[in-house]
């Protein structure tokens, strides 16, 4: 569930430059200058969480004659001059809550900008598709957070550096990604935290962020550079919990060790976990965002938090070229999540790979992008793309490579890009330096097609030839054809051993020289390539309604049913919230009838009797009746898929609304109010080939 929630979900620079269309940004090209000859802008500001007064002064030398910049509509400049003297800002269009600005500049000086205003309030109530589609500045006591790409300052180029000096009121405390310069925590008298930060490096924006926390700080010597500064910036109430801030501090040291080791030096001087009110997951350089929900979670210190400090290097210590396409979210997703599942076990790793290879298989052709074409997750159908199709890539690639070939092209990406906008044709070149090999078909079939090759053994037999045995098999992949590595295993009386064959074409036909006469034949069994599953292989799991082009609603219970009002009510907004496409409600006399997925809920004797009118398949003993909501989705192939929601009442189906949309992957799952109890997906038929005698 969380590996969605908070173990990816960056604010990608290409979603902050959404909100810069009316600004004319500087070239990729200008991440050939050195770091020292990249525009700055430099902020004086000062929030006030409770009345949401946000008041600042940005200082910056444009590169160009004519400056042009946006701001969040909340937000008024008061004054504009240039080394003093008063310059006129012209209005310049605007796009929804975003306005653009131009001011024409002399020659040489410093522009200062004045402006303020009081900042929209903060929605506690934000799920996670709201935070993924971008988020305005906000501020509450409770919490702020003013995006990148929200328009709170004039950004004065595509990538820049920084300088920040902030101040909230005693009781909060703020901070923005970068090295803390200097602190002064609220003296008698003087009722107010500050803070400077510094960002030296290429940046593509400033996210800020402000809460009632409590810091707690561990110094890590290290001998070739300045001692590491971890942080937790956590509320009263997660810092009570005994051991957790410490453990933070303690496993995101001992990831920033790993990944020095495999990588490359870290490149920064601090990390900070911070605690967020909404459902957030975002990396930003030296620090994660993260929902405090989430943060409790134990699982999270294991696999999310991981992933954050991944991006340090992926994402933020190298650039993403968001013009050719993201690729670190597949390569972090690949050394962290799924390198975590591999040292637990071969098996945990082959269950991950089924989820992504699920999930993508869930989601419609017409949804599903090129690689290319990935720049952020914005909905499941472009995760299942830009982080599973994205992971599945890499590791298609060590297999490819070999191991040893594959770490120096990581190390060497890092050493060639460090602080530099990278794309997939400098992953490419990296990898093929260390392997000694070209690597264009690779990459060109991954990354330009959308979608994924079919494979099928058409036919398995065998011929005693003497001591040895023949086997004859014929291969076919749907076209247009991919060149393909593909792992085979054979089954023997005794024991079971591994083969790769080539595919480069749509048939092939080919024969195995084996010292036994094999009983089956399994392609991919542990699901090392991307493709299309086979039918046996996909048993239905909540993301083919997520992701439904055409998804309908029935509402189970009796309209003269007490409650009915309500209950209806709740059941749209879970629609709405679990669904990514408009959904259609139809009544249920129609059950039975249409081809498009269909989401039935309804208190759960409803839902019993809907079911048994329409002839469709009883209530499954797992979920069966347990806990306070019951959800499945049904085998019953005869009819338009079906998805049951099944609660005790109004209260348990409105505690669905922020959980359930998390579990795309699974087929069933129990309820206890908002906690998933027990979940599966429904069992498939196995994929191994029986080898017959050849004729």
């Amino acid at each position: 569930m969380m590996a969605a929630l908070a173990g990816g979900l960056r604010m990608a620079a290409w979603a902050r430059a959404l909100v810069l269309g009316l600004v004319v940004l500087l070239s990729w090209a200008t991440t050939a200058q050195a770091e020292n000859t990249l525009p700055s802008v430099a902020l004086k500001l000062s929030l006030d969480p409770d009345t949401r007064a946000f008041e600042a002064v940005a200082e910056i030398r444009p590169q160009t004659p004519e400056f042009r910049f946006v701001l969040h509509q909340s937000l008024s400049i008061t004054s504009a001059s240039v080394d003093g003297r008063p310059i006129r800002i012209e209005a310049a269009g605007r796009r929804g809550d975003i306005r653009g600005w131009r001011v024409a500049l002399p020659a040489t000086g410093t522009l200062q900008l004045h402006y303020g205003g009081t900042l929209p309030a903060l929605d506690p109530r934000l799920d996670h598709r709201d935070v993924l589609q971008g988020l305005m500045p906000a501020a509450s006591p409770e919490g702020s957070y003013l995006p990148a790409g929200s328009g709170w300052y004039p950004q004065p180029a595509a990538l820049f550096t920084y300088r920040v000096e902030l101040s909230v009121p005693a009781t909060q405390r703020a901070l923005v990604a970068g090295r803390l310069i200097s602190e002064t925590l609220p003296q008698r008298g003087d009722a107010t935290y500050r803070a400077r930060f510094e960002f030296a490096h290429p940046a593509d924006g400033i996210d800020l962020m402000a809460g009632p926390w409590q810091i707690r700080e561990q110094l890590v010597p290290r001998t070739d550079a300045s001692p590491l500064r971890l942080r937790t910036y956590f509320p009263a109430d997660l810092d009570a919990i005994e051991g957790l801030a410490a453990a933070y501090l303690d496993d995101t040291r001992r990831y920033i060790e790993r990944y020095s080791r495999a990588i490359g030096p870290y490149p920064f001087d601090s990390f900070s976990v911070v605690a967020s009110p909404l459902p957030t997951g975002f990396g930003m350089p030296t620090l994660t965002y993260m929902g405090a929900q989430v943060l409790k979670l134990p699982f999270i210190r294991a696999t999310s938090l991981g992933h954050e400090v991944l991006h340090n290097w992926w994402g933020n210590g190298v650039l993403v070229d968001y013009q050719s396409g993201n690729w670190s979210e597949g390569l972090t997703t690949f050394m962290a999540d799924h390198a975590y599942k591999e040292e637990e076990s071969a098996g945990a790793a082959s269950a991950m790979r089924l989820g992504w290879l699920r999930d993508f298989a869930a989601t419609p052709a017409a949804d599903q992008p090129t690689l290319a074409l990935f720049r952020s997750r914005a909905h499941g159908a472009a995760a299942a793309v830009g982080y599973g199709k994205s992971a599945m890539l890499f590791l298609m690639l060590r297999d490819l490579i070999g191991e040893k070939a594959f770490e120096s092209g990581i190390q060497l990406f890092w050493a060639q890009h460090r602080f530099k906008v990278a794309g997939w044709d400098a992953l490419r070149s990296s990898f093929e330096a260390t392997s000694g090999r070209s690597l264009v078909t690779f990459f060109e079939q991954w990354l330009t097609r959308p979608g994924g090759p079919v494979i099928t053994i058409d036919k398995a037999c065998a011929t005693q030839v003497g001591p040895k045995v023949e086997l004859t098999l014929e291969l076919s992949q749907s076209s247009p054809s991919y060149a393909l590595e593909i792992p085979l295993r054979l089954s023997f009386a005794d024991h079971r051993e591994t083969r790769r064959i080539s595919l480069d074409q749509r048939r092939k036909r080919l024969t195995l020289e084996l010292p036994a006469m094999p009983r089956q034949v399994a392609l991919d069994p542990e699901l090392r390539l991307w493709r299309t599953l086979s039918a046996g292989q996909l048993p239905p799991i909540l993301r083919q309604w997520i992701s439904a082009r055409e998804p309908r609603l029935i509402i189970a219970d009796d309209s003269s049913a007490a409650d009915t009002s309500a209950f209806s009510a709740a059941a749209r907004r879970l629609a709405d919230a679990l669904l990514e496409n408009p959904v259609r409600q139809i009544p249920r006399s129609s059950l039975k009838t249409g081809n498009t997925p269909v989401l039935l809920i309804g208190r759960q004797a409803a839902v019993d009797a809907a079911l048994a009118s329409a002839g469709l398949p009883p209530r499954p003993d797992n979920p069966g009746e347990r806990g306070s909501a019951q959800v499945w989705t049904t085998t019953d192939h005869a009819h338009a898929p079906l998805a049951v929601v099944s609660v005790a009442d109004t209260d348990a189906l409105n505690a669905l609304l922020r959980p359930l949309p998390h579990y795309g992957a699974r087929s069933w799952l129990v309820f206890d109010g908002r906690r998933a109890i027990d979940q599966g997906v429904w069992p498939v038929s196995g994929t191994e080939v029986p080898v017959q005698a050849c004729h």
